[in-house]
């Protein structure tokens, strides 16, 4: 997932019910009918069988029977949601976990696939909350978590609401400031290993909302834009579709890649990549598109190329993580080129600079001209040469398409 979250470079189904239904009532109708037509108008008695049960079988009943009316009204458009940055350099939304819900303030994460909460305001437990007999541990690039499992509802928006959704509960973890948990949305692979005992995959909320009716697709789009204050509602997230209003002109799609490890997340090949005439990244090569990664990150020896052409500038190692690029070099900046599936996804000088009035809360001086490129750990080549993290995605409107493997970026 490369760097995380906290520093500015890291990073059932109801037709077999409704069967059931329907053959039981023409069951008895056929009895009745059978009776009536009798001579005798003999009472025809149809015996039950009581099943005992005991211990935690009946845990939450009466909130299950709520929950089983509600698939009756089922809302299968997509929904959008919406998105708040916080400190500039993540997104967040509010999720509901419970019945009644405590609202959580969480990450919004496409590079990991697992949703806990508890790192801010502590998981409140309702009779809808159910221990697994699991516990959860995950390593981030600058942070961890490990707690218990639950399985709980988790209404992601009013009558958007998903049933026996596997949460985390957690009980320790560091470098989650300020927020209450993550929502995981990337692939479904990313759950593997999570949880321990491990059971195999875990149902991530958009496979639930996908089984439960919910929605009619397992696509959802995200929609960003530069932060005007420390905490800003400016996005967006749309559950089982792409909300039009929120992007011009027409949506080009990349098909995920199939090379490792980019491929087991939300990755994308990038054509080229080049900064005026200089070009960064000289052939096709394949990374990934993750909203938990603040910046753009490319390989050191794609970004020493994009150092080279901007005199001057350099990559604060010790500080802050981030470039460092001189006042005489601004204005003489060039457009910053994606060519993502032959289209070209640009990038202004204004796009490529953190605005300076955000230096304080990214750790840096005020000041210094910093930019928004950074460095991932190692050359390219290992199968995950770049990033393209929020910085990006707050100038593109982009769709994560489950249904064709495929992802989808149109400007806003």
């Amino acid at each position: 997932m490369g760097c995380r979250l906290h520093h500015p470079c890291k990073r059932v189904k109801i037709s077999a019910i409704v069967i059931m239904q329907r053959s039981f009532s023409a069951l008895l109708f056929s009895v009745i009918v059978a009776a009536s037509m009798s001579t005798s108008w003999a009472l025809v008695t149809i015996p039950l069988t009581k099943l005992e049960r005991t211990g935690p079988y009946l845990q939450g009943s009466p909130h299950a029977d709520r929950a089983r009316a509600s698939l009756f009204k089922i809302a299968s458009d997509p929904k959008t949601v919406p998105a708040s940055n916080l400190a500039y350099v993540q997104y967040t939304t509010s999720v509901g976990v419970g019945s009644p819900p405590t609202y959580y303030n969480l990450v919004i994460d496409t590079g990991s696939s697992n949703t806990f909460v508890g790192t801010g305001k502590k998981y409140v437990r309702t009779p809808t909350s159910v221990p697994t007999g699991q516990n959860i541990n995950i390593v981030y690039g600058t942070g961890f978590i490990n707690g218990i499992e639950y399985k709980d509802t988790v209404t992601l928006a009013p009558g958007f609401v998903i049933t026996g959704q596997s949460i985390g509960d957690a009980l320790k973890f560091a470098k989650f400031d300020g927020v209450d948990g993550m929502i995981g949305i990337g692939p479904t692979d990313l759950t593997k290993g999570r949880l321990s005992p491990d059971t195999g995959l875990t149902p991530t909320l958009m496979d639930n909302a996908l089984k439960q009716g919910l929605i009619k697709n397992d696509i959802f789009g995200i929609s960003f834009a530069p932060a005007k204050t420390y905490n800003d509602t400016n996005g967006a997230i749309t559950y089982g579709g792409i909300d039009h209003a929120l992007h011009t002109g027409e949506i080009t799609y990349a098909p995920i890649t199939k090379t490792l490890p980019a491929a087991n997340s939300w990755g994308i090949n990038v054509t080229s990549l080049t900064y005026g005439t200089h070009t960064v990244i000289p052939q096709s090569t394949a990374g990934i598109v993750d909203t938990g990664t603040a910046m753009i990150l490319l390989a050191k020896d794609f970004l020493a190329r994009y150092l080279d052409a901007i005199p001057g500038s350099h990559l604060d190692i010790i500080d802050t993580g981030l470039v460092v690029i001189p006042s005489s070099s601004i204005a003489h900046m060039q457009p910053l080129n994606f060519t993502i599936n032959g289209r070209v996804f640009s990038m202004d000088t204004a796009a490529q600079l953190i605005p300076l009035n955000q230096n304080t809360a990214l750790g840096g001086k005020a000041g210094v001209q910093y930019g928004v490129i950074s460095s991932l750990d190692g050359n390219s080549g290992e199968g995950l040469d770049f990033i393209i993290g929020q910085k990006f995605l707050e100038k593109f409107y982009v769709v994560f398409d489950a249904d064709v493997n495929r992802i989808g970026l149109a400007y806003t």
